[in-house]
C-alpha cells in the first residue's frame, strides 16, 4: 500500500499546470457529487438494514484515505462524506430530476478535468493507474491544505520531485 506522499507525488507529476489543479478543484468535486447523487438510490442490504451504495462508497474510501495519513485522510474524508451526504438530499426528487442531477453533474465534471489536461498537456493520471480515481480528491484536499500552510514538508518534498506549479505557454507547448 502506498502512502499519501506517493501517492500524491505520483499524482501531481500529472498536474503541474496551475489552470489544471483549479479545474480539479471544480471537476472532482463536482464528480464526487453525482457519485453521491447516482447511487443514493441504489440499496444494499447490511444485516438488515438498507444501506445505499454511496453510503457503502464512502465507508471504504473513508477508509482507504485514513489509511494513507491520519489528518489528510480525515480531511478528504469530510469532504468526499460532505458531497455525497449533498448528493443524497439532491437524489430524493423524481427519478428525471435524480438523473439529471447526477449525469449532468459527472458530465460536466469530467468535462472540466479534461479542460485542464488539455491546458496541461498531458493525459489524466488514472489512465496510467485507477488509483488515481480515489487520489483525485485527496490531491485537492491537499493542494487546500498547502495553500493554508499545512504540513510544508509534504509540499516540499512533492514539489522536489515533481517540479513546482507553472502555466504551461499553449501557444509553445513542449514538443514531448
Amino acid at each position: 500500500m502506498h502512502n499519501a506522499r506517493d501517492l500524491l507525488t505520483q499524482y501531481a507529476a500529472y498536474h503541474r499546470d496551475q489552470r489544471n489543479i483549479v479545474t480539479h478543484f471544480v471537476g472532482v468535486p463536482m464528480i464526487v457529487f453525482s457519485l453521491g447523487v447516482l447511487l443514493a438510490r441504489a440499496m444494499v442490504q447490511i444485516n438488515g438494514y438498507p444501506v445505499t451504495l454511496a453510503a457503502v462508497l464512502f465507508a471504504l474510501t473513508a477508509a482507504w484515505y485514513v489509511t494513507r495519513g491520519p489528518v489528510l485522510g480525515l480531511a478528504t474524508s469530510a469532504l468526499v462524506g460532505a458531497l455525497l451526504l449533498l448528493g443524497h438530499q439532491v437524489a430524493g426528487g423524481s427519478v428525471g430530476s435524480w438523473l439529471a442531477w447526477g449525469i449532468s453533474f459527472f458530465v460536466v465534471g469530467w468535462i472540466v478535468q479534461f479542460l485542464g489536461h488539455y491546458y496541461e498537456g498531458r493525459k489524466p493520471a488514472f489512465i496510467d493507474d485507477l488509483a488515481g480515481l480515489l487520489v483525485g480528491p485527496m490531491f485537492i484536499v491537499a493542494e487546500w491544505l498547502f495553500m493554508l500552510g499545512w504540513n510544508k514538508p509534504l509540499h516540499e518534498a512533492i514539489e522536489a520531485k515533481v517540479g513546482p506549479t507553472h502555466l504551461r505557454d499553449l501557444a509553445h507547448p513542449d514538443p514531448a
